[in-house]
């Protein structure tokens, strides 16, 4: 069957234009029940298909039954949805098509449901049917539209089981008050989610998983201001009233928070609950800058944990201590008056038990620091307690103090090495689930050969000393170098890369994967795969004495390191060794070694240092960074020591021409692709970033230039105090914290002005060298492959529209590794500290108002040495203009030298907490409490309005 619509449009010119739009419908279409006797269908078995006798316990809705939600159920109450007791549901295709256009993470979910066998969902094509397809009215809304359908495809199902199996019903699950009453009136089985869900047996589990009404209004004096509409937003924005940007909540004060405003490259900060408005990290919100006078800086109180005052609504919420009265630099100041987004997730976390005998009310306190407590209600609070938690974020009255939501599932006890891990993951959303069927069917079968038709297209370079130098235990090897001397005195370097691209095709579902996980994900004591495993630690990685395919730049060099001609090829190499850093080392080092991969790494290394001399008299920054390496027991899998890493010339060596690839990579395709080429730039910081590296330098009788990058790094150079030699690397160190995230930008999509990599002074710059791990390697890969004619290029990847929405996933997936890699560190470390305590040498990062935070290199770990005792009192007193802490004649200085005590306070199961006490320098008849828990009500008499 046919439907035609005809519309006619007048052009801009005036001319009419006659527009047909048809719509086919069928009469074939199945409806998913085995048994059904009017509907044709073949494959029956490799369907997902509804059961002939769906079980159900339902009081309302006795006998079998399929359930048919509605979007909104669908988009509101997926946790539900989800439940493994939720089976044999039929979605209509107009829900599904809302859904995908409302909320692709909800889309997802359900389609994972969907592709579950054991759930019994099935697609019901609602609009193609002839039965079921409904035309919209004349003044129809198209949400009204959709719910009739909705109706209409629900008394069709009746009907149509019904002449199979009388016994059969439909049940409609609905929110929507009138649609439910109109469903009911055309003879519908029609319930509420929460009374369908109430009416099961045994549904506590499921009852506890029900979206909170966010319409629902709790009584109550109104706590913070009223959001203003979308559409006043809207208008604020275009006439420049308000501002859009990322909400960030701070990391060390739980009061303030920070205002992302075009690609954080301008911030706006926000302090005090009636400013901060309800907004919760990465929410787009809308702001209001404040007048000039009212702006604000950082408060010098470091305030971690927001203590539990009570356990009802109305508790009056204490004011933040402003230190805007000091002589700290203000900085521009806002308030959130809106939210444009929520950008919610599930957060994980513990119960925190309600105090009132019999409540079923409690709060959720999230193991990230910066989201409020969450209220919900539960009946299974005994059984949680002590467990790790999911829980989503519903709705957030003004007249709340807290956000409302529900649980969704438990993960473990608390302090689990494994649930650890796993709520790790979830924290920093690191997709982790093993790899699907489909992507797995993309992998070549083993055993893999090379074949004739590869010589042919591939240069074969299998003769040249080619050898890796990696970390070690590493078996994702994305690089190998080699480099020999060439008859004319010049020397021929080359940067062998794993041609993974030639292994992940454009759109297949590996591809596809990849690019959602962006990145490979390193863990203390696992690795979460970007590929799977076949790809990552066998066909590509670069193992010695196996042929592989390779993506290679060749260089022809000068022995001073000019670089006199560039190549690109794809290639096939044969490793003649895979070293360690400290293997090459030992190599280079011994001087009765003359094999070839030997003195190729001489050569190398001998080129290495001369680009590094020229990359920093270009101006590329040298900074500093800790990082450690544990010592896993083979048995517990607990960490039994903690080294910082020890560099060698070797790492020096292959970070060069690393970098030195990158970069004629990044020339090659952007000249071949202006308007679509995936490269990286890293902004210069603003001026107002290094306020506090400045400050502390002049303390010492140091200037620091930041007017350019070069300016910066001889600053830093010649900032060195010689009965302190770690006060230059802690100069480094502060330095590294005051720069901008590094991004991956779409060529077409920025000012060529914007495109300058300020940490390395290079005027471009991409990432080629590790395609194992990195998805914007695998893009810049096949870019490079269509420049030099050696593969075909496809529309995705000249749309640079597309590829900034790549680039987009990619930083926010790489960022999150970055977190989650931090947070797998700290975990350790507070495993490796359990037991232990241990006196060691720190340095005072940085002098806050009641704590000095110091970094302890040995470990590479911070923590927070608190100078009040249990009773709030000090005998320090804080010089906020100098950043120092004095009692009597002792002084603390930023970089000064300390020693400290660490142990571990678990009396918060949760955060469990390092704890540091100060030991030297030595400050009589003061005792301070290593763990002191600083709260906003504690600060006293200094209290202002907000």
């Amino acid at each position: 069957m046919l439907k035609s619509k005809v519309f006619m449009l007048k052009t801009k010119k005036g001319s009419i234009m006659k527009i047909v739009r048809e719509h086919y419908l069928r009469d074939d279409i199945w409806c998913g029940f085995l048994a059904c006797e009017l509907c044709s269908h073949d494959d029956e078995k490799q369907l997902p298909v509804l059961e002939l006798s769906p079980p159900t316990s339902s009081n309302l809705c006795p006998g079998s039954h399929y359930l048919i939600p509605d979007t909104n159920v669908l988009l509101h109450q997926i946790d539900v949805i989800e439940d493994k007791s939720v089976t044999n549901v039929i979605i209509l295709q107009t829900v599904l098509q809302e859904v995908r256009h409302r909320s692709a993470p909800c889309y997802k979910r359900i389609k994972d449901c969907i592709d579950d066998p054991g759930k019994h969902f099935y697609v019901f094509v609602n609009e193609f049917h002839k039965d079921t397809y409904v035309e919209r009215l004349p003044g129809e809304s198209s949400n009204d539209r959709n719910d009739r359908a909705i109706r209409i495809s629900v008394m069709w199902y009746g009907k149509h089981l019904a002449l199979s199996d009388d016994s059969l019903r439909v049940v409609l699950l609905t929110d929507d008050v009138a649609n439910r009453e109109q469903a009911k009136q055309n003879g519908i089985h029609a319930f509420s989610m929460k009374d369908y869900v109430k009416s099961l047996g045994n549904a506590s589990d499921l009852i506890d998983k029900l979206s909170t009404d966010e319409n629902k209004v709790i009584d109550g004096k109104p706590l913070y201001p009223e959001h203003l509409p979308l559409s006043q937003i809207q208008e604020g924005i275009k006439n420049g009233k308000y501002m859009q940007g990322t909400f960030q909540a701070s990391r060390e004060n739980y009061l303030e928070a920070y205002v992302n405003i075009r690609d954080e490259e301008h911030q706006v900060f926000i302090q005090g609950h009636d400013y901060v408005n309800r907004a919760i990290q990465d929410d787009l919100v809308a702001i209001e800058m404040l007048p000039e006078d009212e702006w604000t800086c950082p408060s010098s109180w470091v305030l971690e944990d927001e203590e539990e005052k009570g356990d009802e609504e109305d508790i009056k919420e204490d004011e933040i201590v402003r230190t805007s009265t000091g002589k700290k630099s203000k900085i521009p100041s806002g308030r959130v008056v809106g939210i444009i987004k929520r950008n919610w997730r599930q957060y994980c976390g513990m119960l925190q038990k309600s105090v009132l005998k019999g409540s079923n009310r409690h709060l959720f306190v999230a193991a990230e620091r910066r989201i409020p407590k969450i209220r919900i209600e539960t009946r299974q609070a005994d059984v949680l307690d002590g467990q790790r938690i999911v829980v989503v974020i519903d709705s957030w009255p003004r007249t709340s103090r807290y956000p409302q939501g529900h649980f969704v599932r438990k993960l473990g006890n608390i302090g689990d090495k494994d649930t650890e891990n796993e709520v790790l993951l979830l924290e920093h959303d690191v997709p982790h689930s093993s790899f699907s069927g489909a992507v797995l069917k993309c992998l070549p079968s083993l055993p893999w050969i090379i074949t004739d038709d590869d010589l042919t297209h591939r240069v074969d370079v299998r003769h040249l000393p080619i050898c890796s130098v990696d970390p070690p235990g590493c078996t994702d090897i994305d690089d190998a170098l080699h480099c020999i001397e060439l008859s004319n005195g010049n020397y021929q370097v080359g940067v062998h890369i794993a041609d993974v691209s030639h292994f992940i095709r454009p759109g297949t579902a590996i591809d596809k994967e990849a690019a959602n996980r962006g990145t490979t994900v390193y863990l203390i004591d696992k690795r979460i795969d970007m590929v799977p495993e076949l790809l990552s630690s066998n066909l590509c990685s670069l193992r010695s004495e196996e042929d592989r395919f390779a993506f290679t730049v060749i260089w022809e060099m000068t022995k001073d390191a000019k670089i006199l001609s560039t190549l690109f090829h794809k290639s096939i190499i044969r490793s003649k060794a895979a070293l360690t850093y400290a293997e090459a080392q030992l190599r280079i080092d011994d001087k009765s070694m003359k094999d070839d991969v030997t003195e190729g790494l001489r050569r190398l290394n001998s080129l290495a240092k001369i680009l590094k001399k020229i990359r920093i008299r270009n101006g590329a920054l040298t900074l500093a960074s800790q990082e450690v390496r544990f010592h896993i027991d083979s048995e517990t899998h607990d960490p039994i020591d903690v080294q910082t890493k020890e560099l060698r010339e070797t790492n020096s060596m292959v970070e060069e021409f690393m970098l030195l690839a990158n970069i004629s990579v990044a020339e090659k395709i952007l000249d071949e692709f202006p308007d679509c080429a995936l490269l990286r730039r890293h902004p210069a910081p603003p001026a107002s970033n290094f306020e506090p590296l400045i400050r502390v330098a002049e303390t010492r009788g140091f200037k620091i230039d930041v007017s350019c990058g070069k300016a910066l790094a001889d600053s830093l150079d010649a900032a060195n105090i010689q009965e302190n030699p770690y006060f230059n690397t802690m100069l480094r160190i502060l330095t590294t914290r005051c720069m901008m995230q590094a991004v991956y930008f779409c060529s077409g999509m920025c000012a060529k002005s914007d495109f300058p990599h300020y940490g390395l002074a290079t005027p471009i710059y991409t990432h080629f060298t590790s395609p194992i791990r990195r998805y914007s390697d695998v893009i810049v890969h096949r870019l490079l492959a269509v420049a030099i004619s050696a593969d075909a290029t496809y529309p995705e990847l000249l749309d640079k529209h597309r590829s900034q929405s790549i680039c987009n996933n990619l930083n926010y997936r790489h960022r999150m590794a970055q977190y989650a890699g931090r947070a797998s560190v700290v975990l350790h470390t507070q495993i490796f500290f359990k037991n232990r305590i241990l006196d060691e040498q720190g340095y005072v990062l940085f002098v806050r108002k009641n704590a000095l935070q110091v970094l302890i290199p040995k470990y590479g770990l911070e923590g927070t040495v608190y100078l009040m005792d249990a009773n709030q009192q000090t005998m320090f007193t804080y010089n906020e203009e100098e950043s120092t802490q004095t009692c009597g004649d002792v002084s603390l200085h930023m970089f000064d030298p300390v020693t400290v005590q660490i142990s571990i306070d678990s009396t918060n199961i949760q955060h469990q907490k390092l704890c540091m006490k100060l030991i030297k320098p030595v400050i009589p008849n003061f005792s301070v409490n290593p763990c002191q828990n600083i709260t906003e009500d504690q600060p006293p008499n200094k209290k202002l309005k907000n």
